[in-house]
């Protein structure tokens, strides 16, 4: 297969890292818009991989936080980077590593974490109109994980 073609195929179906879109750069752009520095673990261009973020990271990121810029203007811009559809794909994907703020790998993504990613990747799903969300997860899961992920739906259905 051609690079292009490689480079054009939906994140959600490969097994590698999750590249950035332009929608996600302009979100970095924006969170680096409010410190004194930028940090190395956001895509800094399209093509560049979205990495989950190493669980702590705002402690690091906080004292970077221009002065004249409020905590909560930042805390915003985090939270929609990291409420992506492609921040969870990277964080769904089996075998992920959390990164710190220069962008190294710190530690396997739990599984608890990994599974809850998915759970709202199928959210994105549904309120996109998709009819068949299994077909097109971003991860394979294995029978274990099926099971668990049906009954943690079978438990949020009222009765």
């Amino acid at each position: 297969m051609d690079q292009k073609a490689e480079a054009t195929k939906s994140p959600r179906a490969r097994s590698g890292p999750v590249l950035a879109r332009e929608r996600e750069v302009a979100k970095t752009e924006a969170i680096n818009a409010l410190l004194t520095r930028p940090i190395a673990i956001l895509p800094a261009k399209v093509g560049d991989p979205v990495r989950p973020f190493a669980l702590g990271l705002w402690n690091d990121i906080r004292p970077l936080l221009k002065p004249d810029v409020s905590v909560s203007a930042l805390r915003k811009a985090m939270a929609t980077y990291v409420h992506s559809r492609s921040y969870q794909i990277a964080v769904a994907r089996v075998g992920s590593l959390r990164h710190n703020i220069k962008g190294e790998p710190v530690e396997p993504v739990l599984e608890a974490d990994r599974l809850d990613a998915l759970k709202k990747y199928e959210g994105f799903q549904t309120r996109d109109g998709s009819s068949n969300a299994k077909s097109t997860s971003p991860v394979q899961l294995t029978k274990t994980e099926a099971i668990r992920i049906a009954l943690l739906r079978r438990k949020e259905k009222p009765r």
